[in-house]
């Protein structure tokens, strides 16, 4: 099955992760097949802690993909984040 789910990077104790599709039974830092955004949970300030290519994830979704928890929780807060930005 494939998955959309977090494959982790960054230093010790400053987390980065990057939002990827992969096979379930790759590695979670292993092999993906593409890779649609990430997400940087000690964001401060003007840096960017979420970015999400909708249009890909949907695509991804459509086919049978399934996202874990975390990544279903990300995908809500960029579609609420992004409905506010084109109301703006």
């Amino acid at each position: 099955m494939v998955k959309i789910r977090l494959t982790r990077g960054g230093a010790k104790k400053r987390p980065f992760y990057h939002i990827v599709v992969a096979d379930e039974r790759a590695p979670r830092d292993g092999r993906y097949i593409e890779r649609i955004g990430f997400y940087n949970p000690i964001a401060r300030g003007q840096d960017e802690a979420l970015r999400l290519d909708q249009a890909r994830a949907d695509h991804w979704l459509g086919q049978g993909a399934q996202a874990t928890a975390r990544v279903r929780q990300l995908i809500r807060q960029a579609r609420k984040a992004a409905g506010e930005s084109a109301a703006a």
